[in-house]
């Protein structure tokens, strides 16, 4: 099972999904740059400038189940693949963090770790009871964090356990995941009904690193079911929208503008400050695109 499968798990969720979604229009901020073709259910993007290489992981199956067929591939920031299976042996990686030289990144029911400079798996740390685990982040400290989706729980590795970290409702289906100062940012994908369905779309989501505390960035908006969440350079975060499709700018205050209107499946992209590129894995098109977002 591949992108059909993938279709057929988020099947009737996204009539739901789009209720409450912010009402902005396209912006002219974004430009087009390039679309690479050939992966397998790409979900997340993350660039390593010491080595100039985006990692992109591809689920290549469902999500949900543990099949050995994920992989991670490697390109260029200009589009040019150089190793569709460069690490494989996963079974669905979703979000991913670079930490040094090694890469984190979510693996059904695990965290893995891979060591960059010989690329293979070097760690692996098993969740307890978790639902859906996404995406991935990573503080100063090197603690590593996972966000559980569907059990809206943060997970944490630290000292070598991973341990659930928060559990709150407040949460609403954590999805994203960065680290600024003394706060682990999330991009919420909403109040869920059944499986991916919501009857809220989400927004951005704060948690305090010493304790914990859950709270809305800003006014607390719904802005859509969000999935990447990326720092812009300029104050703000760029946030997809996976159900709905679209590359937005959240501002401090909860503002959301739609940047671009992308096609359902806009995942945990990465956002190269120093190019403005911002690059979106499309995982129900198999492609990777790049805009460059002033």
């Amino acid at each position: 099972m591949t992108i059909n499968g993938i279709k057929t798990l988020f099947a009737g969720a996204l009539v739901l999904g789009v209720l409450g979604s912010a009402n902005a229009a396209m912006s002219d901020e974004a430009r087009k740059v390039w679309e690479a073709s050939g992966f397998m259910g790409p979900e997340s993007a993350v660039y390593d400038a010491k080595r100039n290489i985006v990692f992109v992981s591809n689920i290549n199956g469902d999500p949900n189940v543990k099949d050995g067929n994920g992989f991670i591939s490697t390109m260029r920031p200009d589009g040019t693949i150089i190793k569709l299976k460069w690490v494989d042996g996963l079974s669905a990686p979703l979000g991913m963090v670079l930490a040094g030289d090694r890469i984190y990144v979510s693996d059904v029911d695990r965290l893995v770790e891979i060591e960059i400079d010989k690329g293979r798996i070097s760690g692996k740390w098993k969740a307890r009871d978790p639902k859906f685990l996404n995406d991935t982040a990573v503080d100063s400290a090197g603690r590593v964090y996972v966000s559980d989706m569907m059990g809206n729980t943060i997970y944490r590795l630290t000292d070598g356990k991973l341990t659930a970290w928060v559990k709150d409702t407040a949460l609403q289906s954590p999805n994203g995941l960065m680290v600024e100062g003394d706060n682990l940012l999330v991009a919420s994908w909403g109040v869920r009904t059944e499986g991916f369905a919501t009857s809220m779309v989400g927004h951005m989501k704060s948690i305090d690193l010493k304790t914990g505390v859950v709270s809305s960035l800003g006014n607390g908006t719904p802005v859509g079911n969000l999935d990447g969440l990326e720092p812009d350079g300029n104050g703000a975060y760029l946030v997809t929208d996976w159900m709905s499709g679209g590359l937005y700018r959240i501002a401090s205050s909860g503002k959301a503008d739609l940047l671009v209107d992308l096609n359902q499946g806009s995942a945990d992209h990465e956002f190269i400050k120093s190019k403005r590129l911002a690059i979106i894995p499309m995982m129900m098109d198999g492609t990777v695109v790049a805009y460059e977002v002033k």
